[in-house]
């Protein structure tokens, strides 16, 4: 609601900041959905295990531990995950913060560079329920998802489809227990 506040007191839109379709719908939902599955490919195989190894825990995900075997809660997961975290975090996270920290440091390269960094960390720090693990995997993760939305032209559809996707994916494997380290 804020940040649909502050868009109307500037005059702009959720389209001015990037809630459009990139280049076409295929288009856009295919590499959302390539780059989702990517990025949760690289979380379970690269970024996980190393911080596993570097800190010794993993991510602690146990008020994700109901999904096992439910399937009536990890559909309602899967919904809450799309519209709550990837629909919304995307258009705060991205959408609404990038642009209000670019804005702070004058919009030109550096700037986005700043936002991105700044803004990686901050997502991050908002998973910290997860742990010191699960906060650095999420600040890599809010990184990615930055960088998609940046390297489409500030298009936040992109990025919306593959935090779904990866969260789909996270909450699919919790339900039939194959999660790592739960």
């Amino acid at each position: 609601m804020l940040g649909w506040v502050s868009l109307r007191v500037r005059n702009l839109r959720w389209r001015d900041v990037g809630l459009t379709r990139y280049r076409s719908w295929p288009v856009t939902v295919a590499l959302g959905v390539a780059l989702g599955a990517a990025l949760e490919v690289f979380q379970l195989l690269v970024t996980q295990p190393i911080l596993v190894r570097l800190i010794g825990k993993q991510p602690d995900l146990e008020d994700f531990r109901s999904l096992t075997g439910n399937l009536k809660m990890t559909l309602l997961s899967i919904a809450l995950s799309w519209t709550l975290a990837a629909f919304g975090e995307e258009l705060f996270w991205r959408g609404y913060l990038m642009n209000r920290v670019a804005d702070v440091f004058g919009r030109k390269e550096t700037a986005w560079i700043m936002s991105l960094l700044l803004v990686s960390i901050a997502f991050g720090l908002g998973h910290g329920y997860q742990g010191l693990t699960g906060w650095i995997e999420e600040g890599l993760a809010g990184l990615a998802l930055g960088l998609m939305y940046l390297r489409t032209g500030r298009n936040l559809s992109v990025p919306i489809i593959a935090h779904g996707v990866a969260d789909t994916i996270d909450m699919v494997l919790i339900f039939f227990g194959k999660f790592p380290g739960m």
